[in-house]
């Protein structure tokens, strides 16, 4: 197995620690990182940890980490209590089936002691359902729009909204939707000016840029 190397620094160089991506890592591997963090007693983030290599995990770090199943992540250490603080980043999306990418969104923004709102199923196909939410929207700092399909809704939202908005193009969709590429062309293609654009289902990329522009408004 190769040597594993931890950036420890990154949160202090780059303004977000660095996340343990485990798609391409055996249990073997993930289980390495948790022992390091127990051992230096430090906090670590874990994307993409699906149900069965999460089960595959000797059940003692099960008690050591906060596992969620919708956004295949899991936490290594506490997390902040986030209830007093009023949300910064508004996580809104077209529609249910993108709630993991929301909740990878949700979950990397938590982590990094940043409050967030989850609007969810407010697509443009009924779109009163967006502007009935649209006041509280406007409250955060930022918006994350997390879209399929044809990922309408980051343009329209950009139309109705001063505040910056980051698009999540996500895979759900059939056909020409082909994976996400549909809704990511349609993000970059945006009329919208200023609409930034992520990678497919990229729900922590885009947490991570949300961070970075809430560190810069300090």
């Amino acid at each position: 197995m190769s040597n594993i190397i931890i950036d420890f620094d990154r949160k202090q160089r780059c303004g977000v620690e660095e996340a343990i991506l485990c798609e391409r890592k055996s249990v073997e591997q993930i289980e390495k990182i948790i022992e390091l963090g127990l051992a230096k007693q430090v906090r670590f983030l874990f994307t993409r940890l699906n149900k069965e290599k999460w089960a595959q995990l000797k059940p003692s770090y099960h008690q050591q980490l906060s596992y969620c199943a919708l956004s295949n992540t899991a936490v290594l250490g506490a997390l902040e209590d986030l209830q007093t603080q009023s949300p910064m980043v508004a996580i809104v999306s077209g529609g249910s089936s993108d709630t993991g990418v929301c909740h990878e969104v949700l979950t990397t923004l938590n982590y990094h002691g940043y409050a967030a709102r989850l609007f969810e199923d407010v697509g443009v196909s009924a779109l009163w359902r967006l502007n009935n939410a649209l006041e509280e929207i406007n409250r955060a700092k930022i918006i994350i729009a997390v879209a399929g399909m044809e990922a309408a809704l980051p343009t329209v939202l950009s139309g109705m909204t001063h505040r910056p908005i980051i698009a999540v193009p996500t895979s759900v969709g059939y056909g020409v939707s082909e994976g996400g590429q549909l809704a990511l062309n349609a993000c970059l293609g945006s009329c919208a000016a200023g609409l930034t654009t992520v990678n497919i289902d990229n729900g922590f990329g885009a947490a991570c840029a949300a961070i970075k522009l809430l560190k810069s408004f300090a």
